[in-house]
């Protein structure tokens, strides 16, 4: 990649994506210097566990770690890469709150680039932390 992607830029490719308009996604910070993303994805009823408990489901956290992890790595690549892996280690429930996303990139190599996510809610809480793992040969490739 030759330019450096902007707050605009990253919104705009998470914004093409119906599935992540679901979180209604608000990227808050890009950190070139830290390899850092931080996006801010809003509750609904929609991610509920279950009707009316005010609680985001699981499932949608474990998301949200594949989506900011995807789109961290994409302020070096350029755009969105395929996942290979993640997993989601959930350390409490998330009631009544938005959640804020905080993707690290850890690796970016030839063919593996691996980011790590925090999700903390509106308190700061940290609620679950994540690993994803992508394809970066596909970039490279480009390169």
């Amino acid at each position: 990649m030759n330019q450096q992607l902007e707050i605009e830029d990253i919104q705009e490719l998470i914004d093409k994506s119906s599935f992540h308009q679901l979180f209604r996604p608000e990227v808050l910070d890009i950190d070139y210097d830290e390899l850092k993303l931080v996006i801010k994805m809003k509750m609904s009823d929609v991610l509920e566990r279950q009707p009316g408990t005010d609680q985001w489901h699981g499932g949608a956290i474990s998301a949200i770690v594949d989506t900011v992890g995807c789109y961290g790595l994409a302020m070096l690549a350029g755009e969105p890469l395929p996942t290979i892996n993640f997993h989601t280690d959930y350390l409490r429930p998330a009631f009544n709150t938005d959640l804020t996303a905080t993707a690290r990139i850890r690796k970016s190599g030839k063919s593996i680039a691996v980011v790590d996510v925090d999700i903390d809610d509106d308190a700061g809480k940290l609620i679950a932390v994540g690993r994803a793992c992508y394809s970066s040969q596909m970039w490279q490739n480009q390169k």
